[in-house]
Parts: C-alpha cells; structure tokens; sequence
C-alpha cells in the first residue's frame, strides 16, 4: 500500500511508478531497455550541460536520430552506445544500467510504458509527449487513472467463461502428469527435513516450527476478516488465525496453506488462471506436508499387497481429513500405485465442485471442457451416497457406464454452505486392491443420453412453465466469477484488520 501521509515525496513517487508500471502494458525486454537506456542517456547528457545537437555533433549523427534513442523509440548498436559513452565521458556499462537514472525518470518511463500498452490503445488516446514542465503529481495521476482503468479492465475480462477455461486447462495438465508434481514434493520433503519431522503425523507444532523457521509467528484472533481462513502479514512476519482453531489439530491446513504461497514465491494474481494455479499448488504442498510421499507411498503400497486400500484408513493413519486423504491418493495413485482414479467432490444439489479424472470416466462438461458447474449424473456414488442413512460408514457402489464400470467409495462431509459427497473410484479392473469390491450396491448411468437424469415427459410437460426454483448455489462455486484480485475476499477489510493488528511503530 501506498501511504502519502507517511511516505516522503520522492519516494511516494517511485514507488507509485515501480508499482504501476510494471504490469501496465507487458513490454517485451527490448523496449523496457530502450525506455531506460534513452532515460539514462538525456540525463547524462543534461548533467554535463550539453544540447540535443552538441552531442549529435559529437557522435556525428542527426539530432533527430538522438532524441529518437532519449525518448526510447530507437535502440542503439553496441558500437554507437560505446561512441555516446566516450561523448558523456562515461561507459556503456553504466548506461545499459536497468534502474532507472532518477526518481522523475522513473515516472517518466512508466507513464510512457503505459501509453505504449493495451489500455491506452483499445481506448483510442493520443499518445503524449511528456514534458519537464508537467508536474511529478500530474504524472502519478496520470499512472493512478491507468491503474483503476487497467484494473477494471482486468475485471470484467474475468468472465466466467475465462474461469471455466482456465479449470478446463488446469486440469488437462494435471491429467497429463497424473496429478504428480515432483517440484511440490521435493518442497514438501525439504521443509519436513528442515523440522526433523522423522515419521508420524505432522503435529501442530511441528506447523509452528516450519512457521518460525520461515520467520513468521502465529497470531490466535477473535477478528479475523469473515471472507478469510488466514491473513498473513508479510512486513511484520505474521499469520493471523481464527481462535476456534488455536485448540484443533485442523488449525494445520490454515497455517500451511499460508506459508505455502510463501514457500512457492507466490505473487499477486494477475488473472484467475494465476489465481486457480496458486490455489492448486497451495493445496498440493500442503497435502504433501500433511502425508509426506515416502511414508504415505510405503503405507498405500502394503494396504495395495494386502488388498485392503481404503480411504478412511489412510485419513486416521496421517491425522487428516477425508477430503485431504483423498486428494493426497490422487496425486499418488498412478504415479506411485499404477492405478488410475478419479476423483469428486459435489454438493448437495448434485453441482460439481471439484473433479479430476485419468481413467476414462466421462464427467459431465459445457462446450469449453470445463467440468465445475455442471451436474453429476444421479446415479453416480457422488449423488445416491446422499440418500444413505448411515453416514458413519463409507458408501461403496459400481456404476455401469457407457465408457465402462466403475467402483466408487464416497462420503458425505458438512460445510457452511451444506453438504457435500467426496468421492474416489477406479475402473472395475482397479478394484481388486481396494476394501469395499464387494459391495452389492451397483446403478446404472446413461449420461450423457438425457434419458438418464431428465424427469418423465409427462411430468416435465405439467410443470416446465408453472415452476421458478430459487438456486441454492454453494459460494465456493462464485470463485469461478472473479470480481477481484483474490476472489471472494474483501480486501479492504483485510486491509483495516492488518492495520489494526500491526505492532506499534511499524510502517
């Protein structure tokens, strides 16, 4: 945040440049050196109180050729910047320095790099020379209207149609690496050694010890931001938790998934696939910490020998939850098992939430491949586990489909926007190794035929057009409609709670 109050003038001024220029307008790394180059040249030049001609005179060019590299619209040959170096009484290496020369020069080239973007082109505006007699405060005005239309831009370019593609091709990846990423687990393992995690469920102190590690201290709080699990201030090393946490072991994920975006090098998103690629990442390390590869690929591959793999017994083994165990079995099941899996979490109103699959089963999708949104067949495990009345014990079922049958274990678990099923099923070849292959339970799936889920033609014609249904639609859902750089957070409430939980005397 910027904060004229507190902020010297100068430096309030590079700062608003360095952080409104950069994202503006995407120069590729020729320009960026040219603007810079020019800058530095005319500043030099300046210092030692020669004109435009004198120094063209000097290097035996046009001045018009000179104002041309001074503005950056022109880059010179190596041999021409040595010769106008020799003319400055400097080198070359000085000039071709990437910092800006000066404070002014710095919003000097970021309003031209904003000029030179998008923004100012689908809008139509002339371009502008930017004169010294235009004022430091006109020049950051300038930068600010670019930034809130740049902003705005960005926002509505975030439909739900770039979200849906942005899930489709995220999970396309993850199909084609069978949900494993080594680079994550090798985090995951080097951050479990640097603890001296030697085996066993990762306890909350050993959380705590990663924390401090990582030079950040936890902070138990009443006041937590409503649209947030956490809060991390960065500038004082601190994570803010919600207090109902500080006495469970749950309080883990929060924190983990905090440290995370710190671990990964994580930056503000700057479009919702950033956005929905830091989420995935974070959770997957976080996963990794939580059931360390070597130990939960040893424990799986004996319950694999004895036939008995079940996703409870891997969730009381490591401490978790179930949804944890069942994402951790999916990153590990075909790269460390050789089995392929799919995977579903689904509301209550049968609305997928989350799906991953590598072993042909077809999910419902819209015409972009996108799979969140849509509606799960009703005879899937993931929709009739709803309809069991013992929600103790683990849901098995196989579903004959038209790419195949398939075996799944599901269950229900509760959250504030109502319940949900997580499912994981294999291919009816796979379910040799799994607790729960002889159930008797077993349906029948015809989607996507619509004959399979659409209610009898005499029913549907009684009341196409006397029914108005009110959607119950789960809030994780409207994540897939950006309006901000962190969906489905108010940043300005998080911006008042870390002011007002800050330690005395910092800025």
């Amino acid at each position: 945040m910027v904060t004229a109050d507190r902020t010297p003038r100068a430096s309030h001024a590079a700062s608003l440049a360095a952080a409104l220029a950069a994202p503006a307008a995407e120069p590729d790394e020729t320009e960026v050196d040219a603007l810079t180059l020019g800058r530095r040249i005319r500043e030099r030049r300046v210092a030692r109180g020669l004109t435009l001609g004198e120094l063209a005179q000097a290097i035996d060019r046009a001045p018009s050729q000179v104002s041309a590299i001074e503005n950056g619209k022109r880059e010179p040959r190596l041999s021409m910047l040595r010769t106008i170096a020799l003319a400055l009484g400097t080198t070359a290496d000085e000039l071709l320095r990437p910092d800006a020369p000066s404070e002014r020069a710095a919003l000097e080239i970021a309003v031209e790099r904003a000029q030179r973007g998008p923004v100012f082109s689908a809008l139509g505006l002339p371009a502008f020379r930017v004169a010294k007699t235009m004022t430091d405060q006109t020049l950051e005005t300038i930068l600010a209207l670019h930034h809130e239309i740049e902003r705005l831009h960005r926002e509505r370019a975030a439909t739900p149609e770039e979200a849906r593609r942005a899930n489709a091709e995220l999970r396309a990846e993850m199909r084609a690496r069978d949900n494993f990423f080594p680079e994550l687990e090798q985090k995951a393992a080097e951050l479990l050694e640097a603890v001296g995690h030697t085996g066993g469920p990762v306890s909350h102190q050993l959380v705590a010890d990663g924390a401090a590690l990582l030079g950040y201290s936890l902070h138990y709080v009443g006041d937590l931001p409503h649209s947030t699990r956490s809060v991390t201030d960065k500038r004082n090393g601190r994570i803010y938790l919600p207090t109902q946490l500080s006495a469970s072991r749950d309080s883990r994920s929060p924190i983990l998934q905090a440290l995370a975006s710190h671990v990964l090098g994580h930056e503000e998103p700057k479009s919702y696939a950033d956005f929905l690629r830091q989420r995935i990442e974070t959770n997957y390390l976080t996963a990794a910490i939580l059931l360390p590869e070597q130990a939960t690929v040893r424990f799986l591959t004996e319950a694999k020998n004895l036939r008995r793999i079940s996703m409870e017994d891997l969730r009381d083994h490591f401490a978790v939850s179930y949804e944890t165990a069942a994402h951790r079995f999916t990153n590990l099941a075909t790269s460390r098992l050789d089995i392929p899996v799919h995977f579903t979490k689904v509301h209550e109103s049968g609305t997928i939430i989350k799906a991953y699959e590598n072993d042909r089963v077809r999910f419902p999708s819209d015409a972009l491949g996108a799979i969140e949104g849509t509606t799960m067949c009703r005879n899937w495990t993931a929709r009739t586990v709803f309809d069991v009345e013992d929600r103790y014990s683990p849901w098995y079922q196989y579903t004959d489909t038209p790419s195949g049958t398939f075996w799944c274990t599901s269950r229900i678990e509760k959250a504030k926007e109502g319940e949900y099923s997580v499912s994981v099923g294999v291919p009816f070849e796979h379910v040799k190794w799994f607790r729960g292959r002889e159930t008797p339970h077993r349906a029948v799936s015809r989607c996507p035929d619509p004959s399979c889920c659409q209610a009898p033609t005499g029913l549907a014609d009684k009341w196409a057009d006397a029914s108005w249904p009110a959607a119950r639609t789960p809030t994780s859902l409207l994540a897939a409609l950006p309006t901000g750089t962190f969906p489905g957070v108010d940043q300005t409430e998080v911006f008042q709670f870390l002011e007002a939980h800050a330690p005395r005397g910092t800025d």
